[in-house]
């Protein structure tokens, strides 16, 4: 009877023990110069999904990175599955099903989506890349994330980052996944685009996978989380149930203090236009286009990923050729000639790309580098750099703009994705251009700094300055714009004064040209009766 009772004791015992997690860390922590993550420990369990955010420069990202094996741990210990683990490399945290989708994409750009997708095991037969089996394979993966509609040997490179986004999501679906790490995943996405997403989420959290969602989009975060992690300054400040935690609490709990809901743009005068777009475009990318840019006004520009708002950023850049139209600047009567970005920066055009990484810094360089980069007369004697005057600036544009940073001589790539992306804006402030675009300014960057960029753009607008800002979040563009033109299948099909718009008349503008097939709106270019003017 006795022995009866133990067996049936142990068994009790063995059921009401909690499961073991799948991932356990225990007073991890980096230094770097200095330390960046100290005594960080957390839990997630298979099935679980948890939260983590908290402002840039936080430790979000180098936390994930250890957790990946992208990133050794000074201090600490991590347990999967209750042993021991230190994966050295991304490769080994993979064949453990360890899986990260990182903020800054992992794609090879010359290579089409297929051979990204499956690069390490691509089928073959008789010693060559089975194409079509290849490609079948590839449809599958690109329809689990809504890429039903984009040829799988498309190169990478020719995709805009959102679709890229995709793809690296689609990419690691792929074979065994027991924990995904998603670094702000959503940061390039639509809404159709959120939405398959979240399924695959949905999905994933059925089969038992657990899941690390990193964002600044708190909405998201209460949405698809069990669990909240808040860092702050590289501390774990809170780690518990999302739902007893509304927004305001959040961003008390992330930046230490209360955010700010509302923006005053101030009183701003706005003058004649600064620029003139007479009917640019290229191809099937931009149908013609015409708008005006004005002195102290911010415009934005709405529209779907793919829609041709940054190809048409880049025609009026220089950085694409157009096939035809015309820019003018200012009063002149006379069509500037921006054949390239240098002749843009020569005519007082500055443009803050949405890809910072590979077409925004020199992340080898350092801030001071980077910061005085499109304006190197300044910061030179005889042909030769002064690199104290170099620092001078980049330690101006840190406090200015609250870099996260040990100073101006630290490297870009050193610094979080917000971090990198104010930089980049420190250049083309110190660089003082007329005529400003932005490409989505704030993506990656934590709703506390977001703030400060909307107050540094309304600075600007004040200044006289024109800005011309392309953004995925409507919020956003209907907080800070004064008008807000709406692009659809390349086509702008109509613009709207503040006031006038909503949610949903933009989103049906962004819709048009998909639904219609002509592009929708009020015609083929749609503008306000000034831009319509001849120049």
């Amino acid at each position: 009877m006795s022995n009866e009772f133990n067996a049936a004791h142990e068994s009790d015992m063995r059921a009401a023990a909690p499961a073991v997690p799948l991932l356990s860390l225990t007073g991890v922590g980096k230094t770097y110069v200095e330390p960046v993550l100290s005594d960080v420990s957390i839990s997630i369990s298979a099935g679980q999904i948890l939260a983590l955010t908290g402002e840039n420069g936080a430790g979000k990202s180098t936390l994930s990175k250890i957790v990946c094996g992208l990133v050794q741990a000074t201090t600490g210990s991590m347990l999967l599955d209750g042993q021991a683990y230190q994966p050295a490399s991304r490769k080994e945290a993979e064949q453990l099903g360890i899986r990260m989708v990182m903020q800054e994409l992992n794609l090879i750009p010359t290579l089409s989506i297929a051979e990204n997708l499956f690069l390490n095991q691509l089928p073959q037969r008789f010693g060559w890349i089975d194409k079509p089996k290849l490609a079948a394979a590839a449809r599958v993966q690109m329809a689990a994330v809504g890429l039903t509609d984009i040829d799988p040997w498309t190169p990478v490179g020719e995709l805009g980052v959102g679709h890229q986004q995709m793809v690296e999501i689609a990419r690691n679906l792929i074979g065994s996944c027991r924990l995904l790490v998603l670094d702000e995943p959503t940061a390039m996405l639509t809404n159709r685009e959120v939405e398959l997403l979240f399924a695959q989420i949905a999905r994933l959290q059925s089969e038992g996978v657990a899941i690390i969602y990193i964002s600044h989009r708190l909405e998201e975060l209460k949405r698809v989380a069990d669990r909240i992690a808040v860092l702050r300054d590289g501390q774990l400040v809170c780690d518990d149930a999302i739902g007893g935690y509304n927004t305001e609490a959040l961003v008390q709990l992330m930046v230490g203090r209360a955010a700010e809901s509302e923006l005053d743009l101030g009183h701003r005068n706005i003058g004649a236009p600064l620029l003139r777009v007479r009917n640019l475009g290229r191809g099937a990318v931009v149908a013609p286009a015409s708008f005006d840019l004005r002195a102290g006004e911010i415009l934005g520009i709405a529209g779907l990923i793919g829609s041709g708002r940054t190809e048409l950023l880049r025609l009026i850049f220089g950085a694409d050729r157009a096939d035809q139209g015309e820019v003018f600047i200012g009063d002149q009567t006379k069509a500037a000639n921006i054949s390239s970005p240098k002749n843009a920066i020569a005519s007082g055009i500055a443009m803050i790309t949405e890809d910072r990484k590979s077409q925004g810094l020199l992340l080898p360089q350092s801030i001071g580098v980077n910061a005085t980069l499109a304006k190197l007369s300044s910061v030179s004697k005889f042909g030769v750099l002064d690199q104290q005057a170099e620092v001078a600036v980049a330690d101006d544009y840190i406090k200015r703009l609250r870099i996260r940073s040990r100073d101006g001589t630290q490297a870009a790539g050193e610094l979080s994705g917000g971090n990198q992306q104010k930089v980049v804006i420190a250049r083309w402030l110190y660089r003082d251009c007329p005529i400003m675009l932005f490409d989505e300014p704030t993506r990656g960057i934590d709703i506390g700094a977001k703030f400060d960029i909307y107050k540094l753009l309304a600075e600007l607008s004040r200044q006289g300055k024109g800005l011309l800002i392309v953004s995925s979040d409507l919020r956003e563009l209907m907080l800070i714009c004064d008008r807000i033109t709406v692009m659809s299948a390349g086509k702008l099909v109509d613009t709207f004064e503040r006031g006038q718009w909503s949610q949903e008349t933009i989103l049906a503008a962004a819709f048009s040209g998909y639904v219609n097939g002509n592009g929708g709106g009020n015609g083929d270019t749609a503008t306000d009766p000034a831009s319509a003017q001849a120049a």
